[in-house]
């Protein structure tokens, strides 16, 4: 399984093929704005996987068992 996912990734020339295809679609000038709103979904989607960990490991009390 292992093999397979390694040769799917793509190598050096591959993602430098595509930051070059990225960059003639949307330019120089959007490409920050792209990085940044790139990292802000990423940064709150972190946030929210760490928000439902803690929202399950909290134990459940007598009085939310029996509302559930």
């Amino acid at each position: 399984m292992n093999n397979l996912l390694l040769f799917w990734a793509p190598g050096g020339w591959e993602l430098i093929i595509i930051l070059v295809i990225v960059l003639i679609l949307f330019g120089a000038n959007r490409l920050p704005q792209l990085a940044k709103g790139m990292g802000e979904s990423i940064r709150n989607f972190k946030s929210g996987m760490a928000e439902a960990e803690a929202e399950d490991e909290k134990p459940v009390g007598k009085d939310q068992a029996k509302s559930a």
